[in-house]
């Protein structure tokens, strides 16, 4: 058997949910770019609840096997306790989010152009330092309505992320039954 039939064996797997996995990430994706509000706020519950249940596997762990250290207590009782602020609290969840979104955007840029200029003058590094460029201003766009654009920007980009996400699947799908 080669890689190629072995690909395409697992495309084939692959295909048989993604259109259907795909049509419903896209109807996700247009839904929280239609309501962005409420996908900010359904993240950031997502994420404090995440947040919640490791700070208490993390404090039973610590509890059956680092009882007395107090080191050891020190991350359960953060996942604790920042994932029940921005549960009961999710409008600054959102903002703090928005903040560390616009932070990792400035540092995808900087890296973005570091690559371009390693890459220069080769044909492709105009795309690295547009890719760049794309990234301060997504930044930018966070910081200059800080807090309140955090608000609904946090479930604009993940609700794009998911109707992209959707969309792969289902050209995916639709290549796999080609096959």
């Amino acid at each position: 058997m080669t890689i190629i039939s072995m690909n395409e064996d697992m495309l084939k797997k692959f295909g048989k949910y993604s259109i259907f996995t795909g049509f419903l990430l896209i109807f996700v994706g247009i839904t929280g770019a239609v309501v962005p509000e409420m996908m900010s706020l359904e993240t950031a519950v997502f994420i404090a609840a995440f947040m919640l249940i490791g700070g208490f596997f993390w404090a039973a762990h610590t509890f059956k096997y680092a009882r007395s250290s107090v080191m050891d207590w020190l991350k359960p009782l953060i996942l604790i306790v920042v994932g029940g602020m921005v549960l009961f609290s999710p409008e600054q969840g959102i903002a703090a989010l928005g903040l560390f979104l616009s932070f990792y955007l400035m540092m995808d840029a900087f890296s973005s152009f570091s690559i371009a200029q390693a890459h220069y003058p080769s044909k492709s590094w105009g795309w690295m330092f547009v890719n760049g460029i794309m990234s301060v201003l997504l930044a930018i766009l966070f910081l200059v309505g800080w807090p309140q654009t955090s608000l609904w920007l946090v479930g604009l980009f993940v609700a794009i992320s998911l109707f992209f996400d959707g969309l792969a699947l289902v050209i995916i799908g639709w290549t796999a039954k080609d096959i």
